[in-house]
């Protein structure tokens, strides 16, 4: 159970760290020029892996909890034009990475992508399976929305290469979704589950989940929850909801129908991870849970878990992560780079041979190092600074140095039970996990200026 004491002191707005800097931190003084620049040195930096984001922005129903990038399905010709840009942004940017380099990952997300003919899809695929080289066993992941899937689709992205399959099925009560503006799967999940794997016994597939959405209560998301639990799928994700109407107005929507009350939220929280972890799941992170034999639950055990952009991953799948699409944001170890949120102005720009970064953002050596420091402790709960230091060729000393190190934020933390302290780690508890992006946040110089504008941790 949580420590409502503990809640009501530290659930106040914090960063989610799925970047450092956040996002909020992008400046519009950051152009095509900067990120040609980044490319080219990229490939002196590391990782050496490359990882690729696909971003596919059509939906055929814009859910009103949505916080993505998301735009209504347009007419067959944007979409053709749209997927035609895509590729040449694709060329332009892999023309200038060096071919030795090996692809870990691919990851389309959205919008939806299985909302467009897979035949574009697999057309992208083809593209980059013949331009790149590939790490043995690498992740080729795409998001789909369970409501749109049919046998011919699934069996079009399996011939694709797809070997992940995140569903985002949000939750199993068909009042919620109603709520939401979602559709219910178009088949039973069992069957969607049973034929992705069929012949293919290395097909992973996700369940996706949110909580804290109208018509939620601690006792049908727990029902939810069991029956994803008896689905057996190989990870599961329980989103927390963030209510950011001033970033997606759309969200605006579900004030109607009425949000559930803090402690409610609280208790769908506990729900979730009392069921996973009772039955064969362990908790990755803020938010994840993976089987056993998982590769992240593997890694997690042997504190190597990693993040990027495209979400937890491990040492050995991580790469910098270039982004194609409208909105993509790539993720090289100097910078960050993000395109326009306009399809028009994309499919114009990339048509004239120009790229459409509108903002991003070059890190300082210093936010290098706390980016390093925040992602160990957000992926493996403990930092132990003599390990960040040979990972940064520098002194433990002087990775403290670099943050905002307080002796004093760091012992109240472990009077309230959260984290054990000494001078070589700091280890999250057990119960300190909910708390764990205030710990990172206590790291951080860019949380000096007082920002409130994120999300709470529950």
């Amino acid at each position: 159970m949580i420590n409502r004491e503990l809640l009501e002191k530290y659930n106040h707005p914090v960063p989610r760290y799925t970047s450092y800097p956040p996002a909020n931190f992008f400046t519009n003084d950051f152009g095509p020029t900067n990120y040609l620049e980044a490319i080219d040195q990229s490939n002196h930096w590391n990782p050496q892996n490359i990882s690729i984001y696909i971003h596919i922005p059509f939906c055929l129903k814009l859910c009103y909890f949505c916080g993505c990038n998301s735009y209504a399905l347009r007419k067959d010709e944007v979409v053709d034009a749209y997927v035609k840009a895509l590729i040449q942004e694709i060329k332009m940017v892999t023309s200038s990475l060096d071919k030795n380099r090996k692809v870990s990952q691919i990851h389309y997300g959205g919008g939806t992508p299985n909302a467009i003919p897979v035949e574009y899809l697999q057309e992208i695929n083809g593209l980059l399976f013949s331009t790149f080289q590939f790490i043995p066993e690498p992740e080729i992941a795409i998001e789909v929305n369970p409501a749109y899937l049919t046998y011919e689709q699934m069996t079009g992205l399996k011939k694709a290469g797809f070997n992940r399959f995140s569903l985002g099925i949000q939750d199993f009560d068909t009042k919620v979704l109603d709520a939401v503006n979602r559709d219910k799967p178009g088949m039973p999940v069992e069957d969607i589950i049973a034929f992705l794997k069929e012949d293919s016994p290395a097909m992973a597939v996700n369940l996706d989940f949110i909580y804290g959405l109208p018509k939620q209560t601690a006792v049908n998301f727990a029902d939810t929850i069991q029956q994803a639990i008896e689905l057996k799928p190989d990870r599961l994700v329980t989103f927390s909801y963030a209510h950011v109407p001033w970033v997606s107005k759309i969200q605006k929507k579900l004030e109607k129908e009425g949000l559930p009350a803090a402690d409610e939220k609280i208790k769908m929280y506990e729900a979730a991870y009392s069921l996973l972890t009772q039955n064969g799941y362990e908790a990755i992170g803020m938010d994840h849970y993976a089987n056993a034999g998982d590769e992240l639950t593997v890694a997690r055990n042997n504190k190597q878990l990693h993040r990027n952009f495209q979400g937890y991953c491990t040492r050995r799948t991580t790469g910098q992560v270039y982004a194609f699409g409208v909105t993509g944001i790539s993720q090289l170890e100097g910078i960050y780079a993000q395109n326009t949120k306009s399809i028009d102005e994309y499919i114009a720009k990339i048509n004239k041979g120009e790229l459409t970064t509108i903002k991003g953002y070059s890190l300082t050596p210093r936010q290098v190092v706390v980016r390093e420091v925040i992602t160990e402790l957000m992926c493996n709960e403990q930092i132990v600074w003599s390990h960040l230091g040979e990972i940064l060729s520098m002194k433990a000393e002087e990775v403290k140095k670099q943050t905002i190190y307080s002796n004093d934020i760091l012992q109240q933390f472990e009077s309230d039970g959260i984290i054990t302290l000494s001078d070589e780690k700091i280890q999250i508890t057990s119960d300190g996990q909910l708390f764990i992006r205030n710990v990172a946040a206590s790291f951080d110089p860019l949380t000096q200026d007082g920002q409130t504008n994120f999300s709470k941790p529950v």
